[in-house]
């Protein structure tokens, strides 16, 4: 393409040089600029794109895009724009095309609900025989391709690949995940959204947005910035109404709305919402009219997520018995609540619960659900994130929990037993007592008592030797993830397959 062609959607910018040179890719990081690719230099978390010109140039970059002023000659041309991560969005979206233009697209935002939420749309779609493809936290995914997550939303240049390969793979709709930290990077600009839903809002990514306000316009930003600019005409948002911040933006927006909440009335309500470890059940209340809900999903608070699917199909016109058959059709979600099987007539839970409040919507739902038995807790922090939510997470699960055991997640650079500590502070604030590994395998039920124990391989061992049945073993803070960082090292780690082992050396020990 032209770069003529490739920067006409750029509002501000400044040419220096041939606007009609021939540009035949587009790069953002100098290692991987290919003869004549425009290289976009962008700001980092930790460098900026724009010490690495030298580099994209000696390997044959046609043009630069820059931010800021630079009138320095640098044999190509050069675009000056005031924000390189708009201008990489935009330059990417015009390179291949615009495909989002000539698919249906869902975003969906939220601290907590995105991937199952996600996963609910796409097997609604599914059951309507509609070719759908997934960018999400737990893979990417198309036609038959999954592709591994380095991170919930990628790189717009990657986004904007990735929904041409879907579109010329016969994609029709398209669900994302968009996470704080895209809106924030501009990485979903140029993405012509269909619909929105916006799951909730509680803490979370203090370490990277310096306020929960700012953290909070960040995801408004989706609905009051990006799906505006949509050249959708049917644009919808879809909003939980018993979320704050949901009902809130509410108010912002003048385009078409739908809400969902529990026990009062909104576009789709829930009322008569039972929860068992098989499964939820519940009457929802929708503008085609009421429909009887049956997941196999465990967790009363997915009828938030089930009811969000439920709008961003229905605008999408997807039909009530397509609707339906997608919920009943998805039994799981990995690392998402997810039962980990076994023949020892134990529950034992794997989630990905790592805020405060994701953890206390698990605990609530799981702690009525004890058959006379207790809840072992086994969790963590993640280093080198908001340690403000450490004591809180902490509070959480000593209030909730009979027994606990404080261990490692990911714990980046910092030492484990500094996180394991900031963790320990929550429970002395509800004036729990730490016990050792002997009290929890014999059987004592001290409510809200803990354990620390640094290697989590070690503690999701003992809180399995531990249990009996009719307790639950609730593992929280991976997930998915089958992996473990510690220090710059990215480890194999998966408590799902910890979980098992564990489950089978019990066994074997009788």
């Amino acid at each position: 393409m032209l770069l003529s062609d490739l920067i006409q959607d750029l509002e501000e910018k400044r040419v220096l040089g041939d606007r009609d040179v021939e540009i035949d890719g587009v790069a953002y990081h100098s290692g991987k600029v290919s003869k004549g690719d425009l290289f976009v230099a962008i700001r980092g978390t930790r460098t900026d794109g724009r010490l690495f010109v030298a580099e994209a140039l000696d390997r044959g970059a046609g043009a630069l895009v820059l931010e800021g002023a630079d009138e320095k000659s640098y044999g190509v041309p050069v675009v000056l724009v005031p924000d390189s991560r708009r201008a990489l969005a935009r330059i990417s979206a015009a390179f291949f095309g615009h495909p989002s233009r000539n698919m249906r697209v869902v975003g969906v935002t939220g601290t907590n609900g995105k991937t199952t939420t996600s996963f609910l749309i796409e097997s609604m779609l599914a059951s309507d025989s509609l070719a759908c493809g997934v960018l999400g936290t737990i893979n990417y995914r198309y036609g038959g391709n999954t592709i591994p997550a380095p991170m919930t939303t990628p790189e717009s240049p990657d986004i904007q690949r990735m929904l041409k390969e879907m579109l010329d793979s016969g994609i029709t709709h398209v669900v994302m995940e968009v996470s704080s930290h895209a809106l924030d990077l501009r990485r979903v600009e140029g993405c012509h959204f269909d619909v929105g839903v916006f799951t909730n809002l509680t803490q979370d990514h203090l370490d990277y947005h310096p306020s929960l306000d700012q953290y909070r316009r960040c995801k408004e930003h989706l609905f009051t910035g990006i799906i505006p600019e949509s050249d959708k005409p049917d644009r919808t948002a879809v909003l939980n109404l018993d979320d704050p911040a949901g009902e809130d933006l509410w108010k912002k927006l003048d385009y078409a709305r739908m809400g969902y909440a529990v026990g009062r009335k909104a576009s789709f309500w829930a009322e008569g919402v039972t929860s068992t470890l098989r499964g939820i059940e519940a009457t929802v209340h929708t503008p085609g009219g009421d429909m009887g809900i049956r997941s196999p999903l465990v967790g009363e608070f997915n009828i938030y997520n089930i009811m969000a699917a439920m709008g961003a199909a229905t605008a999408l016109g997807v039909g009530q018995e397509a609707i339906q058959k997608g919920i009943s059709a998805l039994s799981s979600i990995p690392g998402r609540m997810e039962r980990i099987e076994n023949d020892r007539r134990l529950e034992v839970f794997v989630d990905y619960a790592h805020t405060p409040d994701a953890l206390e919507r698990a605990l609530t739902v799981l702690r009525p659900l004890r058959r006379g038995g207790r809840l072992i807790v086994v969790f963590g922090c993640g280093g080198d994130r908001d340690r403000s939510k450490r004591p809180l997470m902490g509070r959480v699960v000593a209030r909730l929990s009979d027994f606990s055991v404080i261990t490692s997640d990911n714990p980046r650079s910092e030492r484990p037993e500094e996180i394991i500590r900031d963790i320990e502070r929550g429970f002395v604030s509800e004036n729990r007592r730490e016990f050792d590994g002997d009290k929890l395998l014999g059987g004592a039920a001290e409510t809200g008592g803990y354990l620390k124990v640094e290697d989590r391989r070690a503690a999701i061992g003992l809180a399995v030797r531990a249990a009996r049945p009719g307790d639950i073993v609730f593992i929280a803070g991976k997930g998915h993830e089958n992996y473990q960082i510690v220090g710059d090292r990215r480890l194999p780690f998966d408590d799902r397959v910890e979980a098992r082992a564990a489950l089978l050396k019990r066994a074997s020990n009788g």
